[in-house]
């Protein structure tokens, strides 16, 4: 007879994934044990084994469930009556607002995704695949000049990304400029270049 789930029990596994987050990111995937794993979250060693039988698993759903919403918050920010570039300002706006509070998760996928093996994180780059392929659409929609099969594309959109990506090392919650502020900056210099953006308001407000 199959085990019932509590009725807590993805309540716990989002906490698990959560503080296994947090301790991956700040002691490192490969120093991080699942007896520590089990006491930063006040559960058993068996406990926690019923949630994941290794800190391999642990990490594909912490990358997984991040990805997902990721590409869920782009997905619904993306309206078709918007005109090209109001979309590519509405998916980087969601996109800094879904990287709020994912601090831990976000670094474990840009520097612990390879101590996974090939056949185990195909379901990861698929979700990086499908992110990425939503916001070259929309970069190419911006410029006429990015015509079908431009290779002009790639390295456009994969720019925007690491100016989003990366700020998640300096950016400050309490600092002058807002999140959707940082994301309308990073859509003028992409497009514009640094010339256009004297004396502009990158405070937040739509356009």
């Amino acid at each position: 007879m199959a085990r019932t789930r509590a009725a807590d029990y993805d309540d716990k596994r989002k906490s698990i994934l959560k503080l296994s987050a947090r301790a991956f990111a700040q002691h490192g995937y490969d120093k991080t044990s699942m007896a520590q794993i089990a006491k930063i979250c006040g559960f058993s060693k068996a406990l926690l084994y019923h949630y994941y039988e290794n800190k391999e698993t642990l990490l594909i759903d912490i990358i997984s469930a991040h990805l997902e919403e990721l590409v869920d918050a782009v997905e619904t920010a993306a309206e078709e009556d918007q005109s090209p570039l109001e979309q590519l300002r509405s998916l980087c706006r969601a996109l800094m607002l879904a990287y709020e509070d994912a601090d831990s998760e976000h670094k474990l996928q840009i520097n612990e995704l390879s101590y996974l093996p090939v056949e185990k994180k195909q379901g990861i780059i698929e979700l990086e695949r499908k992110l990425v392929s939503i916001f070259a659409k929309a970069v190419a929609a911006t410029n006429p000049q990015f015509g079908d099969g431009s290779t002009l594309v790639k390295p456009v959109t994969m720019s925007l990304f690491g100016m989003l990506n990366w700020s998640y090392l300096w950016f400050k919650p309490d600092g002058d400029l807002t999140r959707e502020g940082y994301a309308e900056l990073v859509v003028e210099l992409l497009l514009n270049g640094s010339r256009s953006i004297h004396g502009g308001d990158f405070s937040g407000s739509s356009r």
